[in-house]
């Protein structure tokens, strides 16, 4: 079993140790692992990621640790990069990423103190804890959240911070801990618990690395909260990152406040006038579409000859989008019986449309089919109405001739 070292200290980041074991590579594993007596590396666990660094051999070499996993006998693993001849019993020389530690510290933490304050002001309780690389999250036993309790935990979060109470670590018995009452008791695997303590606020279970006292978290930003399967998911940042998310939220406001030649705080309101304004013309041009697409069918039919009985239109647009392919056979179709309208969109991707007046003895669907097979295209439809997709490189008009054909349209 390893002797891990930041249980006891947190912020010790360079620390001697000696080789016990060298694991891998194999099948399974394409790494090599180092397994030392002593570490303070941290491996992912209790929902924090693991720590990164280097080990540094007698003669100075460093050897790159990329993970740190936890193994089920005990054992803490170092899988690094490119590793240098060792042999069990070599010395190492460890050094934790500083930074990245700092940041696990405030973050992890920083979700004990949230995950309380969830608890003392609505008696909401913490499922999991997730620590990701830009943010973290809790989620909670809770049927809804309100802005309201997302605002009033974020400020009791951080009113602890402020007063920048006093962090303990301490090992009990499971039976000692279960008469403490703590916020969250794991499961009857353990006989002795590693507890969590914030002076007056919370009492917790837990391995992960954690401040000394509340004000080192630094400060607390509740994100965004979201309905999940289990309950609700709070997204927040903890201490540098808290401050390197707000400047580049407040960055990306004045952006955006900019383009609109407003306040950040208008930014909402104007983004709902533009949406409304885009809806508005959105119904406006859907409605010139309909008369440019019926216009256009009325004086294709003025200039379409009988084929067989019927008024074939054959047209492939290079500048026409599909909905308005769409609308122009639609539009032709009901206008006359006896029409059989083939369009084309060229806009990309491409596609075609074919229709016909109601009662026509043709079947459309099944000419597009076997048309756009032809070429490796897609798309279905009725005995009246069908529209497919065509192959990027294949020319549009070329599937409308085919068509033409197939139906005996000549």
């Amino acid at each position: 079993m390893t002797d891990r070292l930041y249980y006891r200290d947190s912020f010790l980041y360079e620390f001697d140790g000696k080789v016990v074991e060298i694991l891998g590579p194999s099948e399974n594993e394409s790494r090599t692992g180092i397994v030392l007596d002593r570490t303070a590396f941290y491996p992912t666990s209790g929902g924090q990621v693991h720590d990164v660094g280097t080990l540094s051999t007698a003669a100075g070499t460093k050897i790159n640790v990329s993970e740190v996993a936890d193994l089920d006998d005990g054992r803490v693993v170092h899988f690094v990069e490119s590793p240098a001849p060792l042999e069990k019993g070599a010395s190492l020389h460890g050094s934790v990423d500083v930074l990245r530690r700092r940041d696990h510290i405030q973050q992890h933490s920083g979700q004990h103190v949230l995950s309380a304050a969830f608890v003392c002001l609505f008696q909401v309780p913490t499922v999991s804890f997730h620590m990701g690389q830009a943010s973290c999250s809790i989620d909670l036993d809770a049927a809804s959240i309100t802005a309201e309790k997302i605002a009033a935990a974020e400020r009791l979060a951080n009113e602890i911070i402020l007063e920048n109470r006093p962090v303990h670590v301490r090992y009990v018995t499971r039976v000692e801990a279960e008469r403490l009452g703590l916020r969250k008791l794991p499961p009857a695997d353990r006989d002795e618990l590693r507890l969590v303590e914030i002076t007056d606020f919370d009492l917790c279970a837990c391995g992960g690395t954690h401040v000394s006292d509340t004000g080192q978290i630094g400060s607390i930003l509740l994100r965004k909260a979201e309905k999940v399967r289990q309950g609700w998911r709070v997204e927040f940042v903890c201490g540098l990152r808290a401050v390197e998310t707000s400047r580049h939220d407040y960055t990306t406001l004045v952006e955006a406040g900019s383009l609109y030649s407003a306040h950040i705080w208008d930014v909402p309101e104007q983004i709902r006038k533009s949406n409304e304004e885009i809806k508005r013309l959105g119904k406006v041009r859907e409605a010139l579409a309909g008369e440019l697409a019926e216009l256009t069918a009325q004086q294709l039919l003025s200039e379409t000859k009988e084929i067989r009985g019927y008024r074939v239109i054959v047209r492939s647009f290079p500048d026409k989008e599909t909905t308005f392919a769409k609308l122009l056979a639609q539009k032709a179709t009901r206008l006359a019986p006896n029409v059989v309208a083939l369009v084309a969109s060229e806009v990309l991707p491409a596609s075609v449309v074919f229709a016909a007046s109601p009662g026509v003895a043709l079947d459309l669907g099944a000419a597009l089919k076997n048309v756009l097979e032809t070429v490796g295209g897609r798309g279905g439809g009725g005995k009246e109405f069908a529209q497919g997709g065509v192959p990027a490189g294949v020319d549009a008009s070329v599937i409308l001739d085919r068509a033409v054909k197939h139906l005996g349209l000549v």
